[in-house]
């Protein structure tokens, strides 16, 4: 895969944030890039671990959104797993290899702010608010990997154009799910971006 073109994705996988991460996954592939994350990887002889950094390696740019760092209604304690892959991929882009210092982040997050209480050593990251709808978050990743297209050379749509077709996309995924026979409600990651590139090769922008 192409790294200038990967997209690593950590966010939660909650049924709560499905909205939204289908959202981040349909934006990507449709500004051109690829969306990758550690959904993607299901070899059970691999620590998971190892699975995200490799993933992180070879991604130039990252999308890390830090909304769901609050506490467990069950256990009572902090969910930590986002704060800490925004970290390896600081820590690749810092000691890594001449390409991987090139990586590019986006931090997510409901509230440009409230990172500081919980993760007070990135102080100073540009954290990007990105609201509460799909919309929002659409534009918020339209508007950052628009920025690392030659505006010359590639023309992308407004955050707002890229929402209806995310809509007409999500009417269409039932059809699609027919003729590949799989069941829309139960796509796995690999599926629903299968389904998504195979959409937009259909209907491209323009």
């Amino acid at each position: 895969m192409d790294f200038n073109k990967n997209v690593f994705i950590n966010c939660p996988f909650d049924v709560s944030y499905t909205r939204v991460f289908n959202a981040i996954v349909f934006a990507v592939h449709d500004i051109g890039f690829v969306p990758r994350c550690a959904l993607e990887a299901n070899n059970a002889g691999q620590f998971r671990l190892d699975k995200i950094t490799d993933i992180i390696s070879e991604c130039k740019y990252s999308i890390h959104d830090l909304s769901h760092t609050t506490l467990d209604a069950i256990t009572g304690l902090p969910r930590f797993n986002m704060p800490f892959e925004l970290g390896l991929d600081i820590g690749c882009q810092r000691f890594g290899n001449s390409i991987q210092k090139e990586k590019i982040l986006l931090v997510l997050d409901t509230d440009p702010h409230r990172y500081e209480l919980f993760i007070s050593d990135v102080k100073g990251q540009d954290v990007t608010s990105r609201g509460t709808s799909v919309r929002d978050v659409i534009s918020a990743v339209r508007d950052w990997l628009r920025n690392e297209l030659d505006p010359k050379l590639v023309i992308i749509p407004s955050g707002d154009h890229i929402s209806i077709r995310y809509l007409e996309f999500q009417m269409a995924l039932p059809s699609i799910c027919v003729k590949l026979k799989w069941n829309s409600d139960k796509l796995n990651f690999v599926d629903f971006s299968f389904a998504v590139a195979t959409w937009i090769d259909e209907n491209p922008i323009g």
